[in-house]
């Protein structure tokens, strides 16, 4: 035996054996679970036994929909989560120019104008007070909305009345002067003009990014990635990730979800080879991700009503209906399943309805298609996630922004229905917890923490917001290790401590199923275990 690990406190997600004190674990795989009688009697000269002092095991944690790429990318990129106003932002871009003064295209990430006395949002006239000489472009956190200066306009050539993209903006002053501010589309006319990512690049990010994850005890992840590159750009993040998965030397598990519209480049992807599934135990080629529409903070979530608080708009839909078909029946017709990014209900109600043309046109069996984010809900769409067995991926931690502005959005009655993950839950819908990160944090203790208080990482409100909707922290557990893994088609593999699978772990300092829902923020990662090596140890 290689290694045991004895006198915990081990939830397995495995309702076979629910809890045990300990496990043995060979070649990277769980032999045997059980108590520590049992598991001692398996111990050689050999065995590498590791004591966990009574402390909580639980399976290694998958967040479900994170951007890796980006993330390592944003630690080499202006921050700009703590700005509070409009200075902060220009105060960041200065101090970062000073420290990097041979920058090419200055690249920020993370402003929230919903943090600031004045909410407008940063135009290039802003962004020119930090440089009139290098491009800047400053994402905001949702990442859906894009600002860039003088310089960077001049670069993408984009004048007065500029052509609008469909299912984008570029929002321009009354005399058709553009701002500086690209929406959804749009925003791929600012990625296409930045520097292009090298492979050395890429391989430096990704394994920054990763190392970090390690440190919140997750040991696998479903990431968009495709998405920090120019489109065309593709195939180069997906060799890299194939590299680094031969040689062993990725530090996470990786479901890799695919942005690869228009039709043209999925059918390209098809051609050349590509299939879903395809890779290793570390990496595997995961669903089709589209983007269906934008953000609830940017107001571009695409909605079936106007906006509460604006309702000259409902927002922005990336595809017409019959392009959204087009694109979902491809995939589908390759056993390749869906995951669609829908905050609002109108794209909700747009997706469901290319799914089940698929699935009425050409039925396969277990295709795990899935709508990520879900946000705005109504109670038929609930109904929907059942009846076609469509995953929900869930995000608990945006509660800890949301909170602020969901009613004023949307109104009362539709935000009473919104983030309804205990009625997902408890009608039986698959539901998959992750971070959006770097959108917010992929810190799952913090996440978890949102999941069963229904509140912001400050408190607030007290008892929650519509405290109804709280997950038990079996279920926010559950969305993290079981449900997530079932999402990638992986659930006879990982996502409980079972005979057979990887040994993939997280020990926590606190017993989180046995304290105040509140304290869980505060709860930290001892240990990693990846595949039976401790990767991580605090």
């Amino acid at each position: 035996m290689d290694k045991i690990f004895i006198n915990g406190n081990i939830r397995t997600m495995d309702p076979a054996i629910p809890l045990a004190e300990a496990v043995a674990v060979k070649n990277g795989l769980i032999v045997r679970v059980g108590s520590n009688q049992e598991i001692r009697q398996l111990q050689t000269s050999g065995t590498q036994v590791i004591d966990l002092q009574g402390k909580l095991l639980l399976p290694g944690f998958n967040d479900s929909h994170i951007h890796l790429l980006s993330y390592g990318y944003s630690l080499e990129k202006v921050s700009l989560g703590r700005a509070r106003c409009l200075d902060d932002i220009i105060d960041e871009g200065r101090a970062f120019l000073r420290k990097h003064p041979d920058t090419r295209w200055m690249q920020g990430r993370g402003w929230n104008n919903e943090d600031w006395d004045v909410k407008e949002y940063p135009t290039r006239y802003d962004l020119d007070r930090i440089s009139s000489e290098i491009p800047i472009s400053f994402v905001r956190t949702c990442a859906h909305v894009i600002a860039v200066n003088s310089k960077a306009l001049e670069i993408m050539g984009i004048g007065r009345n500029p052509v609008q993209p469909e299912g984008g903006r570029i929002d321009a002053d009354q005399n058709g002067d553009p701002l500086g501010i690209f929406k959804e589309e749009a925003r791929n006319l600012v990625y296409d003009a930045v520097p292009s990512l090298s492979e050395a690049d890429i391989r430096r990010m990704l394994l920054k990014g990763a190392g970090k994850l390690l440190e919140c005890g997750i040991t696998s992840v479903q990431s968009d990635d495709l998405e920090a590159v120019a489109a065309s750009e593709y195939q180069k993040v997906l060799k890299v990730y194939l590299e680094l998965s031969e040689e062993r030397s990725l530090p996470v598990r990786v479901y890799q979800q695919c942005l690869l519209p228009p039709l043209s480049r999925l059918k390209e992807f098809f051609s050349l080879g590509y299939h879903w599934g395809q890779g290793n135990d570390l990496f595997r080629i995961g669903p089709l991700k589209l983007l269906g529409d934008g953000s609830l903070g940017g107001r571009t979530a695409y909605m079936s009503e106007p906006y509460a608080d604006d309702p000259t708009t409902r927002g922005i839909h990336t595809f017409t209906q019959a392009e959204l078909d087009e694109l979902i029946a491809a995939a589908h017709a390759q056993g390749m399943p869906c995951a669609v990014h829908c905050i609002g209900d109108g794209q909700m109600y747009m997706t469901f309805e290319s799914i089940e043309k698929a699935m009425l046109r050409n039925p396969k069996p277990d295709m795990r298609h899935s709508l990520i984010h879900c946000q705005i809900t109504d109670e038929q769409l609930l109904k929907k996630f059942r009846n076609l067995k469509v995953i929900a991926h869930i995000q608990p931690i945006f509660l800890n922004t949301d909170i602020a502005i969901a009613e004023s959005r949307v109104g009362k009655e539709k935000a009473r229905t919104s983030y309804n993950w205990r009625t997902l839950a408890d009608t039986g819908v698959i539901y998959a917890c992750g971070s959006d990160s770097p959108v917010e944090h992929f810190d799952v203790m913090k996440n978890i923490y949102c999941a069963v208080t229904r509140k912001t990482l400050a408190g607030d409100p007290a008892g929650g917001w519509h405290p109804e909707q709280c997950l038990t922290v079996e279920q926010a557990v559950r969305g993290f290790t079981l449900n997530g893994a079932y999402a990638s088609y992986e659930e006879n593999v990982k996502g409980s401590i079972s005979v057979g699978k990887y040994a993939d772990f997280a020990l926590l300092d606190q017993n989180i199923f046995d304290m105040e829902p509140d304290a869980i923020k505060e709860v930290a990662v001892l240990m990693t275990v990846l595949g039976g090596d401790i990767v991580f140890e605090k």
